[in-house]
């Protein structure tokens, strides 16, 4: 992960027809890129650098195949907690997010005051997560959990102009 700069910076269309091709692969040489986008590769370069320096970039990850590493089971799980103290969610949401088989975690509005995304390779490993995040947790209230038949659509891609 790249660290978030406090700076803003305003992205014009180069920026992001540079964010759109870089979504898709982004191990796309930056030769390619600069020849789509109209630009030299290192001015590409220099803009890649400066949005990753700005937190708009926030990682270069290679996306995986939970099925395919034996991560076979897609849990989606309400979370909600019987105290909402600015210091318990900040626990809440430390705890969440330290957890490996925790793929997403969403602080929400509503009813549920988490929806976390797990991926596992069992229901006995689940079950085993539940019992410490859940059970063992004096602040969840309670927690419902929906687990995925089919993964439909998967992705982190944001839809944006250019």
């Amino acid at each position: 992960m790249v660290s978030k700069s406090s700076s803003s910076i305003i992205l014009d269309s180069f920026d992001l027809s540079i964010l759109n091709i870089l979504q898709r692969d982004n191990m796309t040489p930056q030769r390619v890129i600069g020849e789509a986008v109209s630009l030299s590769a290192p001015a590409v370069q220099r803009r890649i650098r400066r949005m990753e320096e700005a937190g708009i970039i926030q990682a270069n990850v290679a996306v995986v195949d939970p099925a395919q590493v034996g991560q076979t089971i897609t849990i989606f799980v309400e979370v909600e907690v019987i105290s909402e103290t600015a210091e318990l969610i900040d626990a809440a949401k430390r705890e969440f997010a330290s957890v490996p088989e925790v793929q997403q975690c969403y602080y929400v509005t509503g009813e549920a005051d988490f929806v976390l995304v797990i991926v596992v390779p069992t229901m006995t490993a689940y079950e085993a997560l539940t019992r410490r995040l859940f059970f063992g947790n004096n602040n969840v209230k309670r927690f419902r959990t929906f687990v995925a038949m089919d993964r439909v659509k998967v992705g982190l891609t944001v839809s944006l102009p250019g």
